[in-house]
């Protein structure tokens, strides 16, 4: 037994050092950074070790900013791109002529670069000296007034961004989705049938609880990758999101790493460190929360 488990560890052995040389050694590089106060990243010195960094991060107004836009994003996004890339998945798993076309379109947008779909998006939106965009020109036809989307309203700027970025993270849910909806056992979907069971009924009682272990880990992600979203901010607002009071908490560490007079390493740890405390706060609560709901077939 004891060689067995030795051969064990030295299959993991290149993994664990490699996970442990750039996941774990950064972590604990940058929880030291964010203690250390008025660290100057040319001369690798530092006045002292507190929690000042903590309490500068905690009072910028432009580290509040950033929080807000990510909650926001993250509490739109999440269950929106779920529960839309559910029906889609479900639809697709429904019919059956077309069925490769029809999950092929909808994988597009995930092989599609970010930037060009901002760009596209900027096309819709975006009003210019020549045009007020597609979407304005809609609004035009029911009489509304235009919108600048991109320059104007805080309420518009965050729409577009929750709107794009649902629309980049909903192919990889389709897959996924359409993927588990196929390897339910049909066995069950046969017996309820010849029960005379509603479809809908048959949703909520055998769809759900079977494909909830993938629902589960699609909710966790999709957490996780919307609260370090910030190429979708650039891509629709440039570089200076402060100035479009659309920064998000990873693009307020970028700003702080790569700012002006060579950057803030100190405050940028601690806004890290911060960020990393949220997510691995609200994956913990999915995680508790999964044990009573989710239903794990063997």
């Amino acid at each position: 037994m004891e060689k067995k488990s030795l051969k064990g560890w030295l299959y993991l052995l290149p993994a664990i050092l490699f996970l442990g040389f750039f996941m774990v050694y950064p972590l604990i590089d940058v929880f030291i950074y964010s203690f250390e106060e008025s660290y100057n990243f040319a001369s690798q010195t530092y006045s002292g070790m507190g929690s000042f960094n903590y309490s500068y991060v905690l009072r910028d107004p432009y580290f509040l900013q950033a929080v807000r836009n990510t909650f926001i994003l993250v509490v739109i996004t999440v269950p929106v791109s779920t529960g839309l890339s559910l029906l889609i998945s479900v639809g697709l798993s429904s019919i059956k002529p077309l069925k490769e076309l029809f999950q092929t379109v909808f994988f597009l947008p995930y092989v599609t670069n970010t930037l060009a779909v901002g760009l596209v998006f900027m096309i819709l939106f975006k009003k210019t000296a020549y045009t007020d965009g597609f979407v304005n020109l809609i609004i035009s036809w029911f009489d509304g007034n235009p919108i600048d989307f991109i320059d104007g309203p805080y309420a518009a700027k965050m729409f577009v961004l929750c709107l794009y970025t649902i629309w980049v993270v909903m192919p990889f849910k389709i897959l996924i989705l359409t993927s588990a909806l196929a390897s339910v056992n049909q066995t069950y979907y046969n017996a309820a049938k010849i029960d005379g069971t509603s479809r809908l009924r048959i949703f909520f009682r055998i769809t759900l609880p079977m494909i909830s272990p993938t629902l589960v880990y699609l909710i966790i992600t999709g957490f996780i990758g919307a609260f370090k979203a910030y190429s979708d901010a650039v891509a629709l607002f440039g570089t200076n999101l402060n100035a479009a009071e659309m920064n998000t908490i990873v693009g307020y560490v970028y700003d702080m790493l790569y700012g002006n007079s060579g950057g803030y390493p100190s405050y940028a740890s601690a806004a890290a460190i911060i960020l990393f405390a949220i997510v691995l706060t609200i994956t913990c609560i999915n995680l508790l929360v999964s044990r009573k709901h989710v239903h794990y077939f063997s």
